[in-house]
């Protein structure tokens, strides 16, 4: 898939430099940063939900013994 993209000159020559210094064409460092962006970034099931809680973190017990306390 083709896309247009806006890159600030500055980034644009470096990127020509890192390139010409590669032996890589534009297109391709830009997919490999993008893959490894994505890599970075990618969420599982289990990363979402660790550390629900935030700054809120409780004990679990203590927790699980309130909730049934409720019942």
């Amino acid at each position: 898939m083709r896309t247009l993209v806006d890159i600030p000159d500055p980034l644009l020559g470096e990127l020509a430099a890192l390139g010409e210094s590669l032996r890589q064409s534009r297109a391709a460092l830009i997919r490999a940063a993008i893959t490894e962006y994505l890599a970075a970034h990618r969420r599982t099931a289990a990363r979402d939900a660790f550390g629900l809680w935030g700054s809120a973190a409780a004990d679990g017990l203590a927790y699980q013994e309130k909730s049934r306390a409720e019942w």
